[in-house]
């Protein structure tokens, strides 16, 4: 019965030194064979949604616990915006990728979610107007280089973003209200809610160096389009315990 563990149990607090988040576009044909029963691609237009969200993270730890007690680290998450198909007012992500330079949290990430932790080398550097984002994954796979100029925000959308303004942007920018996990040993969704405060992502330029996930199958398929990149410090961040949805027996 260790499935039920992965299903976020614990409500947890942490705190955002940095958020860094490129969302890219593709065909949503292409991202639909990347979610499970029970989810939908969030589109805008002919387009779904793949966001690579570089998070600094201090003090993550259970609610119940002290801050005191918790885990400095840096996390890359590569997430789908997805849509709940049998509640489709129901927004969130499905998360296909986790990167993190402790151990510890990709060995507990893994105990108790279906975030798919891998440990990596990695560095988030502030230096001046600019924020530098290096990680180096087990053989290549994830590997990022990119580099986001804080001084130009508010920044126009990337040449060639599907999306008509910033605030249709703003929509796919990231963290949505919930995160989907998919049981299969239950046919179930596991939805996790976020809450956070003093979320005010800015819109800036980045030169993204290198980005390996997306070399790779669907994302190969297609050409990646940057649709957006926002930037947001100083946020409070809380994850609630996980809440179990079982799926129709057709899914």
């Amino acid at each position: 019965m260790l499935y039920r563990l992965r299903r976020h149990p614990l409500p947890i607090n942490a705190f955002f030194t940095h958020s860094l988040v490129l969302t890219y576009a593709y065909p949503a044909k292409t991202l639909q064979q990347l979610l499970p029963p029970g989810l939908i691609v969030d589109t805008y237009g002919d387009y779904g949604f793949v966001a690579i969200a570089m998070v600094q993270t201090r003090r993550l730890h259970p609610a119940f616990l002290p801050a005191a007690l918790g885990v400095d680290f840096f996390l890359t998450g590569y997430r789908v915006f997805t849509r709940f198909a049998s509640k489709p007012s129901l927004r969130g992500l499905r998360i296909l990728r986790s990167d993190t330079d402790r151990l510890l949290m990709a060995l507990g990430g893994n105990l108790l979610t279906h975030y798919a932790y891998v440990h990596c080398q990695a560095a988030m550097v502030a230096d001046g107007d600019q924020l530098h984002v290096s990680v180096s994954s087990p053989g290549g796979v994830a590997d990022l280089d990119v580099v986001a100029h804080l001084s130009s925000r508010p920044a126009p959308l990337p040449a060639g973003s599907p999306f008509a303004n910033l605030e249709d942007a703003r929509r796919f920018a990231g963290p949505l209200p919930y995160t989907f996990d998919y049981e299969p040993e239950t046919n179930s969704i596991v939805m996790i809610k976020a809450t956070r405060s003093r979320w005010e992502p800015q819109p800036i330029a980045v030169v993204v160096r290198k980005a390996t996930f997306l070399e790779h199958p669907p994302f190969s398929e297609a050409p990646a389009i940057l649709a957006n990149a926002f930037h947001v410090a100083g946020v409070p961040y809380r994850w609630e315990r996980g809440v179990v949805e079982r799926l129709p027996e057709a899914a």
